[in-house]
């Protein structure tokens, strides 16, 4: 929850932005937009400030597409992909093929900054809402108070006034002396209430029009924007620009139901209705009342909508069909902008893919993952099919723990720190707790060893910067290296999905970086774990131990056949035993029994 609170506050930018498009769109299509249409696109945002609430990330057409096909074609997913690629290593085992050596790393708790941010909002929202529960209060307390209307005069001019507008059903007037404006409340039992001194200086067009007025919000569900205007009012408080909006919105509401109202009058008729905001100045004021609506407002408020009545034409088909096209234009691009207010979408920690690729299945490999949550991913490319196992886990980005070495040794042999023929880098003398680190090292077996000093020492003659850039420039998963950089990628703030790995090492075989081709063939001969007539498998596994335990196992790599290549990434996570080990049991057993990999046993 912490975390969202960062993310919400993110996803604020974005809608103080909207609330900006919405006004200039407005005031660009000022003389094509209707008052309902610019109010009707107050409505929109309301609508869009609900997004950031939404639990679940959209998925895409493809996407849904895709799966579909994968339900139909399951059965065959497991049997045909690599069923003539079939590789024999001879190899008794996979567990000894590369040393999984990790260490553990002390983990913080979550942002406290999150978590007070959370409070200051919780006690920001308890604050509004004691407000509203007040407001409510005082409300409650007019309407027990309020009378029938007893006026006749009036009650045959409001029934007028309901045949009029062809409004059917009952509502109620009451008459009340604690209210300077008429006010109508309520959404499944609306009823108006009418100042007594109103009624007292009775004029039957004036009172003709407010009872228009009012009726014109009960027509339009007004009482239920007024809910929702009070609901967004509470969860967006500290924002400015929202609380503009719904001060602008209930202004636009008031001058569409002016604008419905002078519809259903004759021209000699909108001066007098004019006249009757004018005149009622001093004994309207606004409403103090949360969830009604009345024809009170500010001096601003009724200046705009005296000039919206003095300017008001009544509009023709092609008036109405550039307002239209314009309401449809500001609608889309509104729309379009939604993703940016999700905060499921600013969570960085899944990644948004788009892949090319129209051959992807969705399979379930649930039996071989056992109590481990996570995925496989398979990109075949010969046929540029993918398969997947968990597509939540596979975009789910996670820390690299040491499968980040491979490119860690591309960066170090690009600028020269290593070299293909000489990457040899001495033991500094310092004790580990794997024998293995604990003498000189090259990068065969650094990479074998998975020799955190190694890659350190690396990054050090590097420097951040170049290693930064160097992230930048590949892609690599969220590019964050704001943790230490002795430890960024090692459950810390560098993370990448299983989706990002694949794509990755894809780049990496075909040299889509552009780096020196030997020093891609030195970092894939320093992964290779066999070779033989039959292909070359290529492979590293990663551990991210916190507080002492395993929770997060990775195996990634490739299969090279004479006549293709497969690309893959297992990921698997847990409270402990989460070790890169255990994803590669889960991982060859699944190639095994897609014909991709065989090992003897």
């Amino acid at each position: 929850m912490a975390n969202f609170m960062i993310r919400f506050l993110l996803c604020n930018v974005f809608i103080s932005g909207i609330v900006g498009i919405l006004l200039i769109a407005k005031w660009v299509f000022r003389n094509n937009l209707s008052s309902r249409m610019q109010y009707n696109l107050w409505l929109l945002l309301l609508g869009l400030l609900a997004v950031p609430f939404i639990p679940f990330r959209l998925i895409s057409f493809p996407q849904i597409f895709s799966w579909l096909s994968s339900v139909r074609n399951s059965s065959a997913s497991h049997a045909d992909v690599g069923a003539n690629n079939v590789m024999d290593t001879g190899l008794s085992g996979t567990t000894n093929w590369m040393n999984d050596f990790a260490l553990s790393v002390n983990k913080d708790t979550p942002s406290v900054t999150g978590y007070i941010l959370l409070g200051i909002w919780i006690v920001g929202m308890l604050a509004m809402m004691i407000l509203v529960i007040k407001s409510s209060l005082r409300l409650r307390i007019i309407k027990r108070s309020a009378l029938p209307l007893q006026n006749p005069e009036v009650r045959r001019l409001y029934n007028k006034c309901l045949n009029e507008m062809k409004i059917t059903r009952n509502i109620p007037v009451y008459s009340t002396a604690f209210l300077k404006s008429p006010i109508i409340v309520g959404f499944l039992k609306p009823c108006i209430y009418l100042p007594i001194h109103l009624i007292s200086d009775y004029h039957e067009s004036d009172m003709r029009y407010m009872l228009l007025h009012e009726l014109q919000h009960y027509r339009h569900k007004d009482a239920i924007a007024n809910y929702l205007m009070n609901f967004a009012g509470v969860l967006y408080w500290f924002n400015p620009f929202v609380w503009f909006a719904l001060r602008e919105m209930r202004n636009d509401r008031e001058v569409a139901c002016d604008t419905s109202v002078l519809k259903m009058l004759e021209e000699d008729d909108y001066e007098n209705y004019g006249n009757t905001l004018i005149n009622f100045i001093e004994k309207v004021s606004i409403s103090p009342f949360p969830f009604a609506a009345s024809l009170s407002g500010n001096m601003k408020q009724i200046k705009r909508r005296i000039i919206n009545i003095a300017s008001y034409e009544k509009p023709t088909f092609y008036k109405k069909l550039k307002g239209m096209t314009a309401f449809i234009l500001t609608t889309v691009l509104i729309m379009g902008l939604t993703p940016f207010i999700s905060t499921y979408a600013a969570d960085e920690s899944h990644y948004q893919w788009k892949s090319s690729s129209e051959n992807i299945s969705y399979v379930d490999f649930s039996k071989y993952f056992g109590k481990y949550e996570g995925s496989f991913v398979l990109y075949d490319l010969g046929n540029d099919a993918w398969s997947i196992h968990d597509i939540e886990h596979a975009t789910l980005r996670v820390a690299p723990d040491s499968t980040y070495k491979i490119y860690d040794a591309l960066f170090g042999l690009e600028e020269g720190v290593i070299t293909p023929e000489d990457s040899f880098i001495a033991w500094n003398g310092e004790s580990y707790p794997f024998e293995a680190w604990n003498a000189d090292q090259t990068l065969q077996s650094a990479m074998t060893s998975s020799v955190n000093w190694y890659f350190q020492t690396v990054d050090e003659q590097l420097g951040a910067s170049d290693v930064y850039s160097y992230v930048q420039e590949i892609g690599y998963g969220n590019e964050n290296m704001s943790g230490d950089f002795s430890s960024y990628w090692m459950e810390s703030s560098l993370e990448i999905s299983p989706i990002e790995q694949v794509e990755l090492l894809t780049k990496l075989q075909n040299n889509s970086f552009g780096f020196a081709p030997e020093n891609i063939n030195a970092v894939k001969d320093a992964i290779c774990l066999s070779a033989s007539d039959a292909g070359t498998f290529y492979g590293k596994t990663g551990t991210g131990r916190v507080n002492g335990q395993d929770i997060n196992g990775w195996f990634v790599g490739f299969v090279e056949t004479e006549d293709n290549t497969y690309f893959f990434a297992t990921n698997i996570g847990a409270d402990r035993d989460a070790t890169g080990g255990n994803a590669t049991e889960i991982t060859m057993s699944i190639l095994s029994d897609m014909n991709i990999w065989v090992s003897q046993k």
